[in-house]
């Protein structure tokens, strides 16, 4: 059977990586039949109204799911869409308490406007009592009109729809997660409906185990326990995770009643993880740092010849002490990508998913590209776009090793030369001497 999502007009490049990735997580057999980026409408076929709000009841970017009823371009093709696609429904809804409401999308309707395409559903001939509030089934009209229409002078909307309404989604959970309310953040905190949004598409759910090896204040492990998933996390700089007394990453997980899903963290710089080499993470979401305000930055000494053993201070080992901080150099940016990827091919469980964002430049010339592994597959790539660069919340799936192909042989990387943070940051050098404006025929492109 059809259904109508009505979707938020925002992140429009992440709906429908949203709404994918959650018929996965159901198990759900869906088929986008209609859906353009411009609208907040999107006709999709599933198997039963119970699959709808399945799909719909943990989104983030949508807003409710409707039973489809009817669809045309004039009033006139609607009514009689409704009356070939729905006419045996009518009955089972005969003498329920009903309302019916009226959605006009970048359109305005006056009250009597209102109650006029109301009346004209008549022939449905519901008996029940209408209530306002409380009723048993919901009816929505749902307009789409054209951008600025009134200014140019169109008095009636292009496409038409009625829905009965079955399930809201998840949207409000927005705002209790609202860093503005949080205990503990920093400035490069993930927006919360950000976070979520990405918790989704990574499937964070009951039962799984979910890992963020640049956690800082602890933005994903929130989002992905909001889910049920058990968060872990680790940071190279443990002042984020410690904070200031009872100010810490905890105190978030303590505020939100998610203290059982917080699993731990602890101090530690990706490329020399104390993890072993161990496929038990179902998923893995950051947001690795761009190496902006300051180079990014891994343990080890800047002078390669300087080697590893331990210094002593009246015979106690200097880095034993308590106040000890490990000596750091700067990594290139594309390396760590790379690394990112390397690390979730031998931690991630089949068809475990790594999620993260990237910068890029909106420029094709100065773009970074997508960083590929052989034992990862791309399964929705999301743009959110600034001024002149973008980020990217990249997704993969871990192949089973039935579906590897023969070799597996990771393409080389040309490695950056250089020492300084811009040498090995290309996005870096790019932010600050100016990436180059978008011309009108690459956007076309």
């Amino acid at each position: 059977m059809e259904y109508m999502i009505r979707f938020t007009q925002i992140h429009e490049k992440f709906r429908l990586a949203e709404i994918e990735a959650l018929a996965v997580l159901e198990g759900l057999n869906l088929e986008i039949l209609s859906y353009k980026p411009d609208s907040p409408f999107c006709l999709v076929k599933l198997q039963s109204s119970d699959d709808a709000i399945k799909l719909i009841r943990r989104s983030i970017l949508a807003k409710a799911i409707y039973e489809l009823w009817g669809r045309g371009s004039t009033y006139e093709e609607l009514h009689e869409d409704v009356r070939r696609r729905s006419e045996h429904l009518w009955p089972l809804y005969k003498s329920s308490s009903f309302k019916f409401s009226v959605d006009a999308f970048q359109g305005t309707r006056s009250s009597s406007e209102q109650r006029e395409l109301i009346n004209a559903f008549r022939f449905l001939a519901f008996e029940g009592p209408i209530k306002m509030k409380g009723a048993e089934q919901e009816f929505c009209i749902s307009e789409e009109w054209v951008f600025n229409s009134s200014k140019q002078g169109i008095v009636v909307p292009h496409s038409v729809y009625l829905g009965r309404f079955l399930h809201v989604s998840e949207r409000d959970v927005i705002g209790k997660y609202d860093l503005k309310k949080r205990k503990y953040i920093s400035t490069t905190s993930m927006d919360s409906e950000l976070a979520l949004i990405t918790a989704n598409i990574t499937l964070a759910a009951p039962g799984k185990l979910f890992y963020d090896p640049f956690v800082g204040t602890g933005s994903f492990p929130v989002a992905c326990a909001h889910f049920g998933a058990l968060a872990f996390g680790s940071d190279i700089d443990g002042r984020s995770i410690r904070g200031k007394g009872k100010t810490n990453l905890l105190a978030n997980f303590v505020q939100y009643g998610l203290t059982n899903q917080f699993g731990d963290t602890f101090v530690a710089d990706l490329t020399n993880t104390p993890l072993r080499v161990n496929r038990l993470f179902d998923g893995i979401v950051c947001d690795p740092p761009y190496g902006v305000r300051e180079g990014l930055k891994v343990l080890g000494h800047r002078d390669p010849t300087k080697g590893k053993t331990p210094v002593f201070k009246d015979g106690i080992a200097h880095h034993l002490e308590p106040g000890f901080i490990p000596p750091k150099k700067p990594y290139s940016f594309l390396a760590m990508l790379d690394d990112i990827l390397e690390f979730a091919s031998i931690s991630l469980v089949d068809n475990g998913r790594l999620s993260f964002w990237m910068p890029t430049a909106n420029d094709t010339d100065q773009e970074i590209k997508i960083p590929q592994h052989p034992y990862l597959e791309i399964t929705s790539v999301c743009t959110q776009e600034f001024n002149q660069w973008s980020r990217r919340l990249i997704t993969y799936r871990r192949l089973p090793d039935s579906e590897l192909g023969a070799g597996g042989v990771r393409e080389q990387r040309v490695k950056e030369i250089g020492v300084s943070a811009d040498d090995l940051n290309p996005f870096r050098k790019g932010y600050f001497q100016g990436f180059k404006k978008a011309t009108k025929s690459d956007t076309a492109a």
